[in-house]
């Protein structure tokens, strides 16, 4: 399904154009009588402004095209006649959820069909003796952690969108969040999968089972598809013992290239921190504005560890943060064991999302986050060239991100109404993600390509990587109607 919260019924993002779907849209229109009469009662909508306030998601600079409807499927069966319909007709389909992506990959193309799957949120078994849960798509990440709860489970993914993005969503883009440090992103839990193809075939892939290697592992093909191959309608999750409280740690240093030097080293040293963010002085600066939390402000640089660890182990990994940190340049290491304090230095971070929109807000509304993920050793090299580009394109940059797996959120903040800042922005954006792959990196950690990042896919595939993925998609997709345009180009 397509990744993540709309924006309102304002319509498209500055800077949006409209899209042309890749597949055949007759002038002759398909009459949507005869789909509507195979779905659920109320399933599908026409009303043009209700299907144009469900047509983009969050991300700015990605076209939005005109779609036919609108279909609110509540079952397969709604799906699985969506699909068969669209195939039928050679009509483009765009699965969405939450739409709280980043990418653009659940924006309209014209002439679609959006599938709209977020109210199948069924949590339909939880299994405490195996450790698994099967839910629908539409279940909400903190909705499933606090089910799971009550039985002593764990399910550790957690994206910063964690209170309003779908599960469906986070297994659409591959999402992390700031535990995947020690716990990993959504692959490591989607045991398997049931998904409707692009003809309408309801097929089950993976296992619920611990262990299992017969035949080729397609459902981990399905994970970070973005809508591309087909609809996942229900996913098979594994879970986790409920995690141990952990102790905090905050260090502050003079600026972002000493932190990430930092991060190398600690991490280079066997450490195993349960959480491990940064946080650049800008971006402190924006979440105390928003949200009076307090952060040391004038910082440049802030690291926030915690540790799980067993008994004393926990003290040993923050003491050997302490150590390390004061040898890069930390000016000081503040401990916890105070959960209020870790849920507040916890809540901080993830305020970071909506610290940058009010600060978007307040200058014109520019905001482009980026989502490279770099090589952990090179962290403080990326840092001071991202001061580089910083100085020679004039904008700001307000940087957070998963320091402990090097997944960096650089936010370039610029006045969207005015051209010379938007094009010095669309620059940098552009330069943050060379710099990504010049450093080993990759274009995306966890939003997803989508229309964004779609030209940046071919820069980072080699011509074999690239033929095997288009080959792939046709394959599954022969006649190119599931989420055309995104991803590939």
């Amino acid at each position: 399904m397509g990744p993540d919260t709309a924006t309102g019924a304002d319509g498209p993002h500055p800077g949006c154009s409209r899209a042309h779907a890749a597949v055949r849209t007759d002038s002759d229109t398909p009459d949507l009588g005869e789909l509507a009469a195979r779905l659920s009662a109320g399933a599908l909508v026409t009303d043009p402004e209700v299907v144009a306030s469900h047509s983009f998601d969050k991300a700015l600079f990605c076209p939005v095209g005109t779609a036919r409807g609108l279909v609110r499927a509540r079952t397969v069966d709604d799906v699985v006649a969506t699909m068969r319909f669209a195939s039928a007709h050679r009509l483009p389909v765009v699965t969405q959820g939450a739409r709280t992506g980043l990418s653009g990959a659940a924006n309209a193309v014209d002439g679609c069909l959006l599938l709209d799957v977020a109210r199948m949120d069924e949590i339909l078994a939880i299994d405490p003796l195996e450790q698994t849960c099967r839910v629908q798509p539409g279940v909400i990440n903190q909705d499933l952690k606090n089910a799971l709860a009550e039985h002593g489970l764990a399910y550790p993914p957690d994206p910063g969108s964690v209170a309003i993005s779908t599960i469906g969503g986070n297994v659409a883009t591959n999402a992390g969040g700031m535990c995947c440090v020690k716990y990993g992103v959504t692959k490591d839990y989607v045991r398997g999968m049931t998904v409707v193809l692009a003809d309408g075939t309801v097929t089950t892939l993976g296992r619920s089972t611990a262990k299992g290697v017969a035949g080729l592992d397609l459902a981990a093909l399905f994970v970070g598809s973005e809508g591309t191959l087909g609809v996942i309608v229900e996913i098979t999750l594994a879970l986790r013992a409920a995690m141990p409280p952990a102790l905090t740690a905050v260090g502050l240093f003079p600026d972002t290239a000493s932190a990430g030097t930092a991060v190398a080293e600690y991490m280079a040293s066997g450490a195993g921190p349960s959480m491990l963010e940064l946080l650049d002085g800008r971006t402190i600066r924006a979440i105390n504005a928003y949200g009076n939390f307090g952060l040391p402000a004038a910082a440049g640089a802030l690291l926030l560890v915690q540790s799980n660890a067993p008994g004393q182990s926990a003290v040993a990994e923050l003491e050997a943060f302490q150590e390390i940190a004061e040898r890069n340049g930390g000016l000081e290491v503040h401990f916890s064991d105070d959960p209020a304090d870790s849920e507040l230095l916890v809540a901080a971070r993830r305020a970071v999302s909506p610290a940058l929109e009010r600060q978007a807000h307040l200058v014109g509304g520019g905001e482009l986050i980026d989502d490279i993920c770099i090589p952990r050793s090179r962290l403080g090299e990326f840092f001071s060239r991202l001061e580089a580009i910083e100085a020679a394109r004039g904008v700001e940059i307000f940087t957070a991100g998963h320091a402990g797996d090097g997944n960096m959120h650089p936010t370039v903040i610029f006045d969207a109404r005015d051209e010379e800042s938007t094009a010095a922005a669309q620059a940098a954006f552009a330069e943050i993600m060379q710099l990504g792959l010049d450093l080993g990196g990759t274009i995306t950690g966890e939003h997803g390509v989508g229309y964004l990042k779609r030209d940046w896919l071919d820069r980072e595939l080699d011509a074999g990587a690239a033929l095997l993925h288009r080959r792939i998609r046709e394959a599954l997709d022969p006649l190119g109607i599931l989420n055309p345009g995104k991803v590939f180009t």
